[in-house]
């Protein structure tokens, strides 16, 4: 391999690393823009309303004396 030939591929593969990281930059901003979003912001919100809601009646099913009715005219 000849010297121009080592320096063409040495500056090639730098230039096509500098295009990749430019590239993944881009997407990530992209992602955190989306995540800004108000959308994306309520649908969190809501699936963790859920997931607390999950988990107390799990705590309800799971507990070994339970009486189903009582504890649904509770809520």
């Amino acid at each position: 391999m000849g010297m121009w030939t080592a320096m063409f591929l040495v500056a090639s593969i730098a230039i096509i690393a500098d295009m990749v990281k430019k590239v993944s930059s881009n997407k990530s901003k992209k992602k955190a823009s989306q995540l800004e979003e108000p959308e994306v912001v309520d649908a969190l919100k809501r699936l963790e309303e859920l997931e607390e809601r999950t988990k107390v009646l799990e705590r309800i099913i799971t507990e070994n004396k339970y009486d189903l009715r009582s504890e649904i005219n509770k809520l």
